[in-house]
């Protein structure tokens, strides 16, 4: 997330969404509107631990997973 330089966050409520395939909440949501991070959190534990990932992180896992349906 985003900080000032006093450590507040500057966007305070991530904007989650899921994925459009998600059926049912066996999914992941993420808030991707940070320019630098992407947060992931479990569908069924909204409340519980959040991921925190690079943007360059988050692309390679993308792609890693477009490679892994194409793979199929």
């Amino acid at each position: 997330m985003m900080t000032t330089d006093e450590g507040e966050r500057v966007n305070p409520e991530p904007n989650w969404r899921t994925s459009s395939y998600t059926g049912t909440e066996n999914c992941v949501e993420v808030a991707d509107g940070d320019p630098a991070e992407v947060l992931v959190r479990d569908t069924k534990n909204r409340g519980g631990a959040i991921l925190c990932l690079s943007r360059g992180a988050w692309a390679k896992f993308v792609q890693f997973t477009a490679d892994g349906q194409r793979n199929r």
